[in-house]
């Protein structure tokens, strides 16, 4: 029987209640100081752990103290400076190209908005939601491998699509805990709800999950 919205509602509530006893602390695990910083944070992270990124961007941050610093590095010694992240041609490409518009176009400061964000380059839904959500406090749904994971094994979505499952999601609960809800996620997707071996057995929501797909 095909469970209803009101229903997914009722039951993602219960979820989130949940999640906040079990994840209280749950947060942004990438460190960071300023918009600028989480955002180039963000784009480091992809395909990478946020535990590699935090190694890399304390010194990595010291060496390109703001957005003239990136905007003028030499792409080669960037490369270098984030290699172990992976994908650093790309990203090293990106941040000196967004760095530069954001000089060009915002003045040096990273927008506020999702049309402007999106904007930039290396700059994607995932990377905007989180800088919304978690440095300007406006909510966004922060759709990355996790979410994706859990939604539909939660039987929230049948999507792949982040952009559709983001939406999806969005119909759950109030726009004030869409931020904290994903920070949910990806603490419960790295103690529970993991790839390979979910531990369904002792899965705090383990009677609220259909586990579609486990």
């Amino acid at each position: 029987m095909r469970e209803s919205l009101k229903a997914r509602r009722c039951r993602a509530a219960e979820i989130y209640k949940i999640f906040g006893e079990v994840y209280k602390d749950a947060d942004c695990t990438l460190e960071y100081k300023s918009a600028l910083q989480l955002l180039i944070a963000t784009q480091l992270a992809a395909q990478c752990t946020d535990a590699r990124v935090n190694m890399v961007t304390p010194a990595l941050f010291a060496k390109y103290p703001d957005v003239y610093a990136f905007a003028n590095a030499d792409e080669l010694e960037l490369r270098e400076d984030i290699r172990s992240t992976g994908f650093f041609r790309n990203k090293a490409r990106n941040i000196i190209a967004c760095c530069r518009l954001l000089i060009d176009d915002f003045g040096g400061e990273v927008p506020n908005s999702m049309e402007e964000l999106l904007k930039l380059p290396g700059v994607g839904r995932k990377t905007a939601n989180l800088v919304l959500g978690d440095f300007f406090g406006i909510p966004g749904v922060v759709v990355d491998t996790h979410a994706t994971r859990l939604s539909n094994r939660m039987g929230f979505t049948k999507e792949s699509d982040p952009y559709k499952i983001e939406l999806d999601l969005q119909k759950l609960l109030p726009p004030e805990d869409w931020a904290q809800f994903c920070h949910c996620l990806v603490y419960h997707g790295r103690a529970f709800c993991t790839a390979r071996a979910p531990k369904c057995d002792i899965c705090p929501i383990e009677q609220l999950c259909p586990k579609v797909g486990v």
